[in-house]
């Protein structure tokens, strides 16, 4: 049950505590069940934990001995806020505690009994039961044990040990065993469980236990979620049909099941998953399941995972999505990869269907260590799991088994854009990073109200159907992003939630880098090269204007300096600005780790001056960007597809000023202001002779929009950098941006191009076009919520009316972030 929520420590209200006590206990795996019912959009089940206390959480039973007043309430956390850290004591007044046979209790002097906190949020708690894994066969014999202990409950303690300690070249066998454990009965004959539910947690003790290392191994928690839960999204795809999927939500994953949240917590996951038969569920998983039908014509979805990942990694996405088919296995590129039915990333000894469920029931578990390993010298530093590094046949695989899926009426944009790109993509970060860290891809265009333009996870990708407009390279280029962070963010991620953004900028980095090896064949280097400083280019104008509409709290890498991302003696802390909707919004990227490692691979260069205090005290502690950078940047703007965009802003200004009518006052020059203009002084006198001719003194001949005779063809990356260089000049009349949506066929670009146009549009009141800022709010809402403060803040009453009537009409369909951002703007 729930008590009390309104007592719940909130240090802020952007802020997200984490409740978890990592240092005292550690779920070493999860094992799900779970339905799907989209009559009650509730997802229902029971997980299983798998627990082993922490090795330093004997520190915990001294905790435990202390007064109350040296450690407060029971429910008392040191969380950091503010400039300082200090400890915020929370009391829920007189508890109710629940059995696992439902029925409520007073709660008793619990002051030296253990509490077991897992990270949770909106879910429905109904029981909470210890697991006998003593009743698993097979698990006792892997302890050769022959009779029943004494002491059961030890004897389950080193079952469970045992169990999860087996080495990695006996996956399948631990998998097994792991699904047969969370299939056992209740445990009897022993005290019950009791557990409590408040805003941000799931609290679990039991009577008498009074230390992590006396808590019971094994755990079965039966829940549901909540229609309103933040990790979900139950709406509907473009196709008009019912879906839910993880939506990359600020609390993770905590609405979908208990969990620890914390990135240290990095555990393994099995789960099925029910839905109905005519519903596919795509998981995070490192298998492609095949289904298997119930007795209640419902579908069975196994999926699993033997790499320990963070709880927040787990995605999962329900709804009649439909593959894209391929044929890339049968092209000319793929001749050398094995056919994508039979790549797998362990030996290659099984079908890619890889029906893992079932496999236990066709052969033993106890299988023979897995072979093809690299030479003996190649190893890894992490903890122990089937690592694809130590693998011949994976360390050469370039491309690995992927899949696409869409709504049914995106599967031809998806066929021809989307799916052609997917190896080349992969084979670019091939090039560069080496062995794709995971074993296989699934990619799906999600619904419209989607918050962003991608999102990765392991062994899936969301895409915004944004992505499939216009020219590739939008498509191209957010395909790399994503697939960066299979490395940057996924196989590797930050140390604490304070550095979450560290991986966005090797992300951001590496999607140039893989982009311009996919261009390699269609160009030359130089002209690569100039490609790269032209998107640098860009990527430097949008970081100087979200500094300028940024806080400067959240310009820097720890806004509590020192105290940031501390955690309390359990293991629990907070969040600074997570909770923050603008936040996805308002991004400052920025690296750090790499640093210290580059410094140390490059001593040279400390000696020329460059440390790492004076990389923190520039970059990283500090709001704004570093003067000497900004002076830097200015040669990106000379570079020869700059030009050729500052040539073109000169057109059309030209243009513009010829075709206004009704002024008699003197026509001289336009006067074009956008920032990297200064220089084009200089080419003036060539461009107006190019655009006018000799007779450019009429002043008839002004008028005369025919008279540009001709004009270069951009790419989008260019036609981004020509409308922004337009969006800073004040006048732009009707009849020039008429001329240049049909010149540039802009409705028709890609939507990093449309969404300058729609503002454009919005600056300069072209109420022709104002359908199109009206079609980019209802199908490109990831990158829409812009474009809603600049229909207000211009005063229009029509452009206000238009915002009003597209939020009105999606308002249901938006993520919850962008909507109440959107909302505060307007209403």
């Amino acid at each position: 049950m729930e008590s009390n929520q309104h007592n719940d420590l909130e240090p802020s209200k952007d802020d997200l505590p984490l409740r978890a006590n990592t240092n005292h206990i550690l779920v070493r795996h999860y094992v799900l069940d779970l339905s799907v019912d989209f009559q009650t959009e509730v997802i229902g089940g029971s997980i299983v934990l798998f627990l082993e206390p922490c090795k330093r959480a004997d520190r915990t039973e001294e905790f435990d001995s202390a007064s109350p007043s040296q450690k407060g309430s029971r429910n008392s956390l040191n969380v950091y806020e503010s400039e300082k850290a200090k400890e915020i004591t929370t009391s829920h007044g007189p508890e109710i505690m629940v059995l696992q046979g439902n029925k409520n209790v007073p709660c008793e002097d619990v002051s030296k009994d253990f509490t077991l906190i897992l990270d949770c949020c909106d879910l429905s708690v109904s029981k909470v039961e210890e697991v006998n894994v003593c009743t698993v066969s097979q698990l006792r014999e892997l302890l050769k044990v022959d009779h029943v202990a004494t002491d059961s409950s030890q004897d389950s303690f080193g079952l469970v040990q045992r169990l999860i300690s087996i080495p990695s070249a006996r996956w399948r066998q631990q998998q097994d065993l792991y699904l047969q454990c969370s299939r056992a009965q209740a445990a009897s004959q022993t005290e019950p469980l009791l557990f409590h539910t408040d805003q941000w947690s799931l609290q679990i003790r039991k009577k008498g236990v009074c230390s992590p290392h006396a808590f019971p191994r094994t755990l079965r928690i039966w829940y549901e979620t909540k229609p309103t839960g933040g990790s979900v999204r139950w709406t509907k795809d473009q196709d008009g049909r019912c879906c839910v999927y993880t939506m990359g939500s600020p609390i993770n994953n905590r609405a979908l099941f208990p969990c620890q949240e914390p990135p240290v917590a990095m555990s393994t996951w099995r789960a099925r998953v029910k839905a109905p038969c005519e519903y596919t569920v795509l998981m995070s998983g490192e298998n492609q399941d095949v289904p298997l039908p119930d007795e209640t014509g419902f579908l069975h979805w196994d999926y699993y995972v033997t790499m320990p990942m963070p709880a927040s990694t787990f995605t999962i996405a329900v709804g009649k999505w439909q593959e894209v088919k391929s044929l890339l296995c049968n092209s000319e590129e793929g001749k050398s990869e094995v056919p994508c039915t039979k790549l797998d990333h362990r030996n290659f000894d099984y079908s890619g269907s890889w029906p893992e469920n079932q496999s236990s029931k066709k052969q033993s578990p106890h299988n023979k260590e897995e072979d093809s390993k690299t030479d003996e010298e190649t190893f890894c530093a992490h903890v122990d799991y089937p690592c694809r590094f130590t693998h011949k046949a994976s360390v050469t695989q370039v491309v690995i088994p992927h899949r696409v899926f869409a709504p049914s009426c995106h599967l031809n944009k998806a066929e021809s854009i989307l799916l052609p790109l997917l190896p080349f993509c992969l084979a670019a970060a091939y090039s560069v990073l080496g062995t794709h860290p995971f074993s296989r891809l699934d990619v799906l265009i999600v619904p419209s109200g989607f918050s962003s333009l991608g999102m990765a996870s392991p062994h899936i990708i969301f895409l915004s159907q944004s992505v499939l407009a216009g020219d590739r390279i939008l498509c191209g280029t957010r395909l790399c992003h994503e697939i960066a962070h299979s490395w940057f963010g996924l196989a590797i991620g930050a140390r604490d939630w304070t550095e979450e953004w560290i991986s966005e900028g090797f992300a951001t980095y590496l999607e140039a880098v893989f982009w311009a090896k996919i261009q390699q064949s269609k160009m030359g280097t130089a002209e690569n090269e100039e490609q790269k400083q032209l998107k640098a280019l860009l990527h430097w104008r949008r970081l100087k204007d979200e500094l300028e509409n940024s806080e400067e709290e959240l310009q820097v890498l720890r806004p509590n300096k020192d105290t940031t991302g501390e955690v309390s003696e359990s293991g629990a802390s907070i969040v600074k600005h997570a909770l923050n909707p603008g936040k996805p919004f308002m991004q400052v990227h920025y690296l750090k780790d790499f640093l210290q490692m580059f410094l140390d691979t490059f001593p040279a260069l400390q000696r020329q001056g460059l440390t790492l205090e004076c990389v923190y005290s520039n970059w990283l502690d500090t709001p704004g960007v570093p003067k000497w950078l900004g002076e830097a940047s200015s040669t990106w703007s000379h570079s020869p597809p700059v030009t050729q965009v500052t040539q073109e802003v000169v057109k059309w200004m030209h243009l513009s000023c010829g075709a206004r009518k009704g002024t008699k006052r003197k026509r001289a020059r336009p006067k074009v202001i956008f920032k990297e203009s200064k220089w084009l002084n200089l080419i003036y006198k060539e461009e107006r002779k190019w655009v006018y001719g000799p007779s450019y003194s009429s002043p008839k001949h002004h008028r005369d929009t025919s008279a540009l005779i001709q004009i270069l063809q951009l790419n989008p990356w260019q036609l981004v950098l020509l409308l922004e260089f337009l969006l800073e000049e004040n006048e732009l009349s009707a009849s020039c941006l008429s001329l240049l949506q049909t010149t540039y066929k802009l409705r028709n670009q890609d939507a990093e191009v449309k969404h300058r146009w729609c503002e454009l549009v919005i600056k300069h009141k072209y109420a022709s076009a104002y359908r199109d800022v009206e079609d980019f709010l209802f199908h490109d809402q990831a990158m829409g919520v812009y474009l809603y403060g600049e229909l207000m803040v211009q005063e229009d009453g029509r452009q206000q009316a238009l915002a009003r009537r597209c939020l009105s009409a999606i308002r249901d369909d938006m993520d919850q972030s962008a909507r109440k951002i959107v909302e505060e703007m307007i209403l």
